[in-house]
């Protein structure tokens, strides 16, 4: 099998990029290294089974080339965090929604299996948890940009679908929830690798708000084989599904993880949304995935617990030598 992976040497694609090819499997990487990193497939750099191109996953040209050269896509180029995207959610938007058209027509085209990265952000400031494939969509106001993402993710959602039902396009839509691990940067605005980059160099580890907001994260690991399985499951083929874990962890909590996993001095102090992203920012209180459909698709669920996760992500970022380099 030989697998087109557009965004593979970013911090979900490296990784799954890397299960691929210890499987024996060919694997094309298309990465325009605006957040991805070259570094991230130093592993397997000059093993014959892996081509590399530093090139936008937006050029027609490029995408209708290689996908008449591969027998399935994985579509996880996109802009990433919410730093990112508040900085810009102009670019993030166009940007999103040019790459997704032009994948999508050239995987059609080619008749290729797609999975497409969508987000749990199209389920916006919704109340209603835990958040299931086929909810009706709460979203935010259009003055407030953050949500500017999901929009271009759920316009793709559509999209896709429609290219499923008029050209027969075999894409499944994974809806990744908070994904983290050794390797994962916080520049755009994750949380966890700040957090650890903070407590690592004695700062002060920064929450937004009250704390009490809620997540629930997935070890990268667990996200790769969730991928892996339903990129092999003919009945997900048209289908919409969450891919995350569903335990459950206040911010706050997760900080105070970090601090004691890391043995740190650092304080934990409370920031106010508006100082960090500006007057209008809003947040989901709670986001927590309904998963009973990726485990009866693919038998899957998430394995690996957060205390790991911190530890494994703690190791990672020693290792790189973060205690010296503030950015992550």
């Amino acid at each position: 099998m030989r697998v087109l992976v557009t965004g593979g040497a970013g911090f979900i694609g490296s990784g799954l990029v890397g299960r691929l090819l210890d499987a024996g499997e060919s694997v094309v990487v298309v990465d325009d290294l605006s957040t991805g990193r070259l570094e991230n497939l130093a592993p397997w750099q000059g093993q014959p089974q892996l081509e590399t191109f530093v090139g936008s996953a937006s050029d027609p040209k490029l995408m209708e080339g290689l996908c008449r050269q591969v027998d399935e896509v994985v579509h996880l180029a996109a802009a990433v965090g919410v730093r990112l995207v508040m900085d810009n959610p102009v670019r993030a938007m166009e940007g999103n929604l040019l790459t997704q058209t032009t994948v999508f027509r050239a995987a059609a085209a080619a008749n290729c299996r797609l999975l497409f990265a969508s987000s749990s952000e199209v389920y916006g400031p919704s109340a209603e948890v835990p958040f299931r494939e086929d909810d009706h969509l709460t979203m935010g106001a259009t003055r407030v940009g953050r949500w500017s993402y999901a929009a271009s993710k759920l316009s793709g959602e559509w999209q896709a679908l429609g290219l499923h039902e008029k050209d027969g396009l075999k894409v499944t839509i994974c809806r990744l929830f908070n994904t983290v691990g050794p390797g994962q940067r916080g520049r755009f605005g994750m949380v966890l690798p700040n957090l650890v980059r903070q407590a690592q160099a004695g700062e002060d580890i920064t929450v937004f708000g009250d704390g009490q907001q809620t997540r629930c994260f997935a070890h990268v690991d667990d996200t790769v084989e969730a991928l892996c399985r339903l990129r092999r499951c003919d009945r997900a083929i048209g289908e919409v599904v969450n891919i995350g874990s569903d335990r459950e962890v206040s911010i706050l909590e997760l900080a105070k993880l970090v601090k004691s996993e890391s043995k740190s001095s650092s304080q934990i102090c409370l920031i106010p949304y508006s100082e960090a992203y500006g007057p209008e920012f809003e947040d989901m209180h709670r986001r927590v995935p309904a998963l009973e459909k990726l485990k009866a698709l693919t038998g899957f669920e998430a394995k690996i617990p957060l205390k790991t996760i911190v530890q494994d992500t703690l190791k990672a970022k020693l290792l790189y030598g973060v205690r010296l380099n503030s950015p992550g």
